[in-house]
């Protein structure tokens, strides 16, 4: 006790000459002045507080601010608005599937068509379109489409084509499907006995209920504002989920092999940080981010960490025995990793709207689940985003991984690994273009210092390519797949690039049109809000029942995409 005296001491002095101060102070005020400035005090405190400790940053918001006084003005907003309309009018004629010459049902037929007829319209329907995904001339998008696979589908889909887990006293053979679907899932990524985890209707499902799971487990834990740190090159389900859950996303750039800077991830690290992210690989690049590392914070700072493998997770999953090993673990053998996400409806080879979301233990799972307890229909509790699901789209996806079984995946990864390969080999070959990073997997992105690489992506287009357009940097990418290990596919891609760049080269400087002049707009502009609006245009158009009336043209294409 005789040695805190001294400083006891200091500090009464100190806090009597405070007082003193603010009594000096207040000495002319009135007892309803000091209840008023308390009140205001506090009252700018709080209100202060909210406007600097918001989910956006508040540089986000005052750029945002600025733009927007910025398109009031009544000179430059009518300049900007012009602007936006000619790039409204470029992104809706150069939308490829508004290009239908007959017009839209808009109404119920009075009489129901027969089945001969119903599938006589299908046909016409199935048939529309310029690009032909069979001939493996696609980046991803289908993933098998082996004829055996779709009949076997198409039967297992007639048998549970009214059925919903949602009700599994009804269809217990069904629950009994998924129940098998995530458990072989677990194995699969090396989970434990505790390991657990739910089926969702595709990757950015699976990425919401683990951004979701983890928000109410910061919540609980105390941490009012959660963070969630998140690559730049993460998917933007990523931040579709801070925007649906109020979470705060914390973008971490990349080194210049592509992959999460892991120091700049540490120094992000602060006492709202809810989650940790990687992907493996990451969709843009085709890159591995270096999980071990990451994993390594996690369990430093005690923070849930979720490997996003929507992507890759059922190709690295087999790389292995297919005997391409990856330089690093990824997966519940790490310690670290909380939870996992992969799409079983990519190479799974299952049918659209099926993915897994999978935690090392079940006390991270239960964070996902809602209930509501108290609700006059009954005790209403799902596992995820949805109530009634499409008990044909796991019944066919439990049929898929029963088929093809593991000799099957190990053969289709073999394959799939082997032409990723042999492409980036080749195309790296290739002076004016270069591949980014070091990719292990099925995704190669190709860039160039020499030209508009959106010019390349215009001229495969126009042989019949769909490709990949990416940004920030511009780039393109493709994804392979099963289709692009059939023979030819992958000799007439390196054939098509090399005489489309040769095509270039003859003229370096002529003016990019069509989606690519659209991308490469879009990143110059500043105020990201412009891009959003024209963006909406996109989503308009899907839901257009309008005929158009005119086409857009692009440089080395008649017309396509």
């Amino acid at each position: 006790m005789d040695a805190i005296t001294p400083y006891r001491e200091i500090l009464q002095m100190y806090w009597e000459k405070a007082t003193s101060f603010v009594n000096a102070r207040c000495a002319g005020l009135e007892p309803w002045q000091l209840v008023g400035l308390t009140v205001s005090s506090t009252l700018l405190s709080v209100w202060l507080h909210g406007f600097l400790f918001q989910s956006e940053s508040l540089t986000s918001r005052s750029k945002k601010q600025f733009f927007k006084l910025l398109r009031r003005m009544p000179f430059v907003g009518a300049i900007i608005q012009k602007k936006i309309d000619e790039a409204l009018h470029d992104v809706t004629s150069s939308l490829s599937f508004l290009k239908d010459e007959k017009d839209y049902i808009k109404a119920l037929p009075e009489q129901g068509m027969s089945q001969p007829e119903v599938l006589e319209k299908m046909k016409e329907y199935s048939s529309k379109g310029d690009v032909r995904w069979q001939d493996g001339k696609v980046s991803g998008t289908v993933y098998s489409g082996e004829e055996r696979l779709t009949r076997l589908l198409v039967k297992v889909y007639e048998e549970f084509a009214w059925s919903n887990p949602l009700h599994p006293d009804i269809f217990p053979g069904l629950r009994k499907m998924e129940a098998e679907v995530v458990r072989i899932a677990c194995t699969l990524f090396n989970g434990g006995p505790n390991s657990c985890g739910a089926m969702t209707s595709g990757g950015t499902e699976s990425i919401l209920m683990a951004c979701k799971a983890y928000r109410d487990l910061a919540y609980e834990r105390g941490i009012k504002q959660p963070e969630m740190l998140v690559p730049v090159s993460a998917h933007a389900a990523f931040d579709k989920a801070a925007h649906y859950f109020g979470l705060k996303l914390v973008h971490i750039p990349l080194t210049k092999a592509m992959a999460v800077d892991v120091q700049a991830m540490r120094r992000a690290i602060s006492k709202n940080t809810a989650m940790l992210v990687c992907s493996a690989p990451q969709f843009p690049h085709g890159i591995m981010d270096p999980v071990e590392e990451v994993a390594e914070l996690a369990v430093k700072y005690k923070i849930p960490f979720h490997v996003d493998a929507c992507l890759g997770g059922f190709l690295i999953a087999f790389m292995d025995k297919a005997g391409f090993p990856l330089k690093h673990p990824f997966d519940f053998r790490v310690k670290g990793v909380t939870s996992i996400s992969a799409d079983t409806h990519k190479y799974g080879y299952a049918p659209k709207g099926s993915s897994v979301v999978l935690y090392s233990d079940k006390k991270y799972r239960r964070y996902q689940f809602f209930i509501a307890p108290d609700w006059q229909g009954g005790i209403y509790a799902s596992p995820s985003m949805a109530g009634s699901r499409p008990g044909g789209i796991i019944a066919a996806c439990w049929a898929t991984l029963m088929h093809i079984g593991e000799s099957g995946y190990v053969e289709a990864t073999k394959r799939i690994i082997k032409t990723a390969r042999f492409l980036e080999s080749e195309l790296r070959k290739i002076d004016s273009i270069f591949i980014f990073g070091k990719p292990e997997v099925s995704v190669l992105s190709i860039g160039s210092d020499v030209f508009d690489i959106y010019r390349l992506s215009n001229l495969l287009a126009a042989k019949g390519w769909n490709l990949n357009v990416l940004q920030f940097p511009s780039s393109i990418h493709l994804c392979i797949t099963q289709l692009h290990t059939q023979s030819g596919v992958a000799e007439q891609f390196l054939k098509d690039v090399k005489d489309s760049i040769e095509e270039i080269m003859k003229n370096l400087h002529e003016k990019t049109t069509g989606m690519g002049a659209i991308y490469g707009m879009a990143q110059s502009v500043p105020d990201r809000s412009l891009v959003a609006e024209i963006s909406e245009a996109y989503l308009d158009g899907l839901y257009s029942t309008d005929v158009p009336c005119s086409e857009k043209h692009m440089n080395g294409s008649p017309g396509h995409r």
